[in-house]
């Protein structure tokens, strides 16, 4: 007798419509924009107010200065990392449990890097805060996004770019202030009353706007591939100038270890059928110029960014909140030009917008070039106000550059993958930035005391003009002599970096015109990716 046909399998459960929230009103709107404009501006602010705070919290904490800059490039790396889990986090959790719960555990990493007693401690508590961070800045974009009508995506953007931007100017001088006023401490606790009034008004406004969550697989062989050669690399960069690189058997093995590790995490992404992150964007033309151009010009950015301040303390005597006070500027015309650029976006080549930021760094720089040890503070000021030209130049044309091409479902990944190179680029940019000064320092410092010997008439008649005048003994007339040449030879090392950063901004100019041409702002995913 015929068998009867097994029966059918079940029909597969139609996937769930996505829920779509209405956009929010009146107070309820503006407290909402308050609250996550806060949450904003407490991450941003974190990633600069330590820099103007490094000799004061290196000195507290018993150790070098370069050890120091490890609070910045640890924050840096590890957020870095955790970037590419936003989207994989945001569909396993929901957006607003880890929006809220991303904002306490910042809060409470902020905590432990205040009561650190010892750097290791206050890095590994920097390093979580970094893991939590990262998807701060991208969840408070949706959040912003979902709460305005679809119609009025620009004025939220314009709300959270400018909450984006004031965060890094005011970074330096609240730290400064604080650093000076109180303790370095406090530059991590102001971050718990604002962080917890954050989580809970976000809380009770969209406790009742979850997004749809799913279980999905997670690619643990490349997070863990992607954990190592980063931490590997960052390490080897921030202690390759302390132990003489690769004099050293650490170096050398952390150097393997990176390249090994960075190796087969190429490898298996881009062969895994989840891969954590889409190194096959990179075949797309756009995606590749904009990424290396917006990521090298970040570590440049960045770097300066964190030698001025040290300069300007170790050897000019700034205190740290002048010093931020100094570098703040910056951002004076980012937020003044931002609404101009975004007009002009749509009817402008992006590339020509990216150019002239590039020019206008590189013209900057070179102003900087010319710095000596006696320069005052007027000086000092005009080209960093000046930078914020080129700045609002910058990242939103070269973001509509590196999305432009991608359909829909890719540009998350994009803005992610994107964001984690140029972040990790400016880790690393501060580490090679310290390296680059202390190796030029060291080498004019060098050449500068070559004819510094008892057998020199006109080193001994410098010697003897300075105990006549300043009535000093031959010791101490030498001690200020040897002070005269480091305060030189670290000046002359700086423009050194200075005269590298404008080479390399011309240099970069032509990747940027390898890409397709591109017009307007990219669509909110766009502006969203920027920063």
């Amino acid at each position: 007798m015929a068998q009867s046909a097994p029966p059918p399998p079940p029909p597969a459960p139609a996937p769930e419509a996505p829920i779509h929230h209405p956009p929010l009103k009146g107070g309820q709107l503006v407290v909402a924009t308050i609250v996550v404009a806060l949450a904003t501006f407490m991450t941003v602010l974190d990633t600069s107010i330590a820099n103007v705070a490094i000799p004061n919290l290196s000195g507290n904490l018993g150790v070098s200065v370069d050890e120091g800059t490890w609070v910045i490039t640890m924050f840096a790396a590890a957020n870095a990392v955790s970037i590419p889990l936003t989207g994989w986090l945001t569909q396993r959790i929901g957006q607003i449990k880890l929006f809220v719960g991303a904002i306490l555990m910042f809060v409470l990493a902020s905590w432990l890097c205040g009561i650190a007693p010892t750097l290791p401690f206050l890095l590994a508590a920097r390093i979580l805060q970094g893991v939590v961070a990262g998807p701060l800045i991208p969840l408070s974009q949706a959040v912003l996004l979902g709460s305005y009508p679809k119609e009025k995506s620009g004025t939220a953007l314009a709300l959270w770019a400018t909450t984006a931007t004031v965060g890094p100017i005011a970074g330096p001088i609240l730290g400064g202030w604080i650093t000076d006023n109180y303790s370095w401490s406090w530059i991590f606790y102001v971050n718990i009353p604002v962080g917890l009034v954050a989580a809970s008004v976000i809380w009770m406004i969209y406790r009742d706007r979850e997004t749809q969550t799913r279980k999905l697989p997670i690619d643990v062989v490349g997070l863990g591939l992607l954990i190592a050669w980063v931490a590997s690399l960052q390490i080897m960069l921030d202690k390759g100038k302390d132990l003489d690189w690769f004099s050293s058997p650490l170096i050398v093995g952390l150097g393997i270890a990176a390249l090994i590790s960075f190796a087969f995490f190429l490898v298996w992404e881009l062969t895994e059928e989840h891969p954590i992150v889409d190194l096959r964007l990179f075949g797309q033309r756009n995606f590749l110029g904009g990424t290396i151009a917006v990521s090298v010009s970040y570590a440049l950015y960045f770097g300066n960014l964190v030698l001025l301040p040290q300069w300007m303390q170790e050897y000019l005597g700034y205190r740290a909140f002048d010093a931020g006070l100094v570098t703040a500027p910056v951002g004076v015309f980012a937020v003044i030009l931002s609404p101009i650029v975004g007009r002009m976006l749509p009817y402008t080549d992006a590339r020509k917008i990216a150019t002239c930021a590039f020019i206008g760094f590189a013209g900057v720089f070179y102003m900087r070039t010319n710095y000596v040890t006696d320069i005052d503070t007027w000086h000092l000021v005009l080209p960093t106000l000046l930078q914020g030209i080129p700045t609002v130049l910058w990242f939103v044309p070269l973001t509509a550059i590196i999305l432009s091409g991608l359909p829909p479902e890719r540009i998350p990944a994009a803005a992610g993958l994107s964001n984690f190179v140029r972040i990790f680029c400016g880790a690393a940019g501060t580490s090679i930035a310290g390296t680059v000064w202390n190796n030029r320092t060291i080498l004019h410092h060098e050449r500068l005391t070559e004819q510094a010997s008892i057998n020199n008439p006109l080193f001994n008649q410098q010697i003897a003009s300075s105990q006549s005048l300043l009535h000093l003994d031959t010791q101490s007339a030498q001690a200020l002599f040897d002070a005269s040449v480091n305060s030189q030879a670290a000046i002359m090392g700086l423009n050194d970096f200075f005269h590298i950063s404008v080479f390399i901004f011309i240099l970069i100019i032509p990747l940027i015109w390898i890409t397709r041409p591109v017009k307007g702002g990219g669509g909110a995913d766009a502006a969203a990716g920027a920063h």
